[in-house]
């Protein structure tokens, strides 16, 4: 501390002196509060802080005015003042963050209640759900609408296009307004229907559509297709088949697929493992080259996803130009995810290494993966042993027989013939024309109810079914451990503590109390080491002046 009185002033404080603090104590409090300024001003060749008086800004202080040499400063910084504004605004939230969906309903309507009522976004993890569980959902928040944001889950399915168009059908008519795009290989016709359905134009030529599409990727091609505006094809197609008029299709020419993008890095469920250093920049610039490309009126904007569990991560991503921030991991160990308790205990021990990657059920035949706990689980071996045998052998009687044995005893739990009658019963609600593929084709058959251990194994952990728990399959991203280590010896380190408002203020707070230090210290402040720990709500809202949180 005593070097940087050295440093040249930039700027000087007018104040009363009496309020100069130079203890420890002083100065730790005062870097924690972020509603007002904090000045750190040369007192007699002392450091004194202060989070009164005035700063006067600029060169040319000689030490004759009536203030003090001013050496370091920081303005106030709600929690609130990070992300994109107009993101905020046009989402009608009052903080850059999102809720991620996690599919089964894990993101519960209680955890999209939780996020909208404290001024965020939540997506109801449609993904993997029937009609009738996503339509309940509908139903329990359709009621919250007018007083706050609802988001739902519209998951790519190259499996089961059927499925996309009823779900997209299904928000359309009971004027589901946002979606979280997620798992898109490349752009489908339900998904620009639902963006452009009901797009028009104002007398004034503005374009308003009232749909909107928060895309979540990790390709720079998948990218450019969200940012590009819907590809003609796929309009021309929409129109003959009488879902968007003549009108529409013309005016979705000027407007892009996805007005918001997500990048979304090394994360739980379905994931690229980008780092994400790598991929927000690259991202982000894919972002200018199509506001170039395209000449929109509306402003692109590119928030990130993956990783985010710590305050520090957090500061990382708005100050790398994050227009927002989403987290999943972290939240499906809250008390509103809607799994069982089993499961919050589970990913309550993980650390960074207990994650792996496993095959997906929605795309198996794809060899597409997801990241899931594999600590106290052997989902992921078996899903990769099932994966290898769909790709070695042509039916399953062709597997050698101590093999079949094994994978009858231990992932079917029963013979290969009784799985396929309950996977059968399963696809004559679903999809039919499946089962008319299987009996022609072996193969087929065999990857079917392969799938359906798969897409079991996440209900059965959701549901906490006890002599299946070493086949639940968990989603989950290396920020689950990192979140933990960050919270040991904390209140947060119970999971019945943790709730989603909770988890997100302190990131939140966190990344503006982090902010100040890093301006703070390109001024050449080093203050005492100062470790953020998880924070209650009732001390955040006192470090941000009492503000709502």
């Amino acid at each position: 501390m005593e070097k940087k009185l050295a440093l040249l002033p930039v700027g000087q404080w007018l104040g009363d002196r009496k309020s100069l603090k130079s203890d420890i104590e002083s100065i730790r409090a005062a870097v924690y509060n972020l509603a007002g300024p904090v000045h750190f001003v040369n007192h007699n060749g002392r450091i004194g802080i202060s989070h009164e008086g005035t700063a006067v800004l600029g060169s040319g202080f000689d030490g004759q005015q009536d203030g003090l040499p001013l050496i370091g400063f920081a303005p106030p910084l709600h929690a609130s003042d990070l992300g994109d504004e107009s993101f905020k605004r046009d989402m009608g939230i009052q903080y850059a963050y999102i809720v991620g969906a996690m599919a089964n309903g894990i993101s519960s309507v209680e955890m999209v209640r939780a996020a909208g009522r404290n001024g965020m976004i939540g997506f109801f993890g449609a993904g993997g759900l029937a009609l009738d569980q996503v339509a309940r959902a509908i139903d329990q928040l359709q009621a919250d609408a007018d007083t706050m944001p609802i988001g739902f889950n519209l998951i790519h399915s190259p499996n089961d296009p059927q499925l996309e168009q009823a779900v997209v059908d299904l928000y359309l008519k009971h004027r589901i307004k946002l979606v979280s795009a997620s798992a898109y290989l490349r752009l489908t016709a339900p998904l620009v229907q639902f963006r452009v359905k009901g797009i028009r134009q104002s007398q004034d030529g503005q374009i308003y559509c009232p749909n909107k599409v928060i895309a979540k990727v990790s390709r720079m091609e998948v990218a450019r297709n969200f940012f590009a505006p819907p590809p003609q094809n796929i309009l021309d197609q929409l129109v003959a088949q009488g879902k968007i008029t003549s009108r529409e299709a013309q005016l979705a020419r000027h407007i892009p697929v996805a007005q918001d993008m997500t990048a979304e890095a090394d994360s739980g469920g379905h994931t690229d493992n980008r780092p994400a250093l790598a991929l927000l920049p690259t991202i982000l610039s894919i972002k200018d080259e199509a506001i170039n490309t395209y000449g929109y009126k509306i402003p692109l904007r590119v928030g990130l996803a993956g990783g985010i569990a710590t305050a520090d991560a957090a500061a990382g991503a708005f100050s790398m130009g994050a227009a927002y921030i989403l987290t999943g991991s972290i939240n499906q160990s809250c008390v509103e995810a809607d799994t069982a308790p089993v499961i919050r205990e589970m990913l309550g021990q993980a650390q960074q290494a207990d994650v792996t990657m496993a095959p997906a059920a929605d795309m198996f035949e794809l060899g597409a993966k997801v990241q899931v706990l594999k600590r106290g689980t052997m989902f992921a071996m078996r899903g990769a042993k099932l994966y290898e045998l769909y790709r070695t052998y042509d039916e399953f009687d062709h597997i050698p027989e101590k093999i079949r044995h094994l994978v009858e005893r231990d992932m079917l739990k029963s013979s290969f013939q009784k799985a396929w009658e309950k996977t059968r019963l399963f696809f004559q609600e679903r999809d039919p024309s499946q089962i008319a593929r299987a009996e022609k084709d072996s193969k087929h058959k065999m990857a079917l109810v392969f799938r359906s251990y798969l897409g079991l194994s996440s209900i059965w952990a959701k549901t906490g079914v006890p002599e299946r728990k070493m086949d639940y399959q968990i989603w989950c991203g290396p920020a689950m451990g990192t979140f933990n280590a960050w919270t040991k010896g904390s209140f947060l380190e119970n999971e019945k503590e943790r709730r989603v408002n909770v988890l997100a203020m302190n990131l939140l707070y966190g990344a503006a109390f982090l902010t100040r230090l890093h301006w703070l210290k390109s001024q050449g402040i080093c203050l005492p080491p100062i470790h953020l720990r998880p924070l209650r709500l009732e001390q955040i809202r006192e470090y941000l002046g009492n503000a709502p949180v």
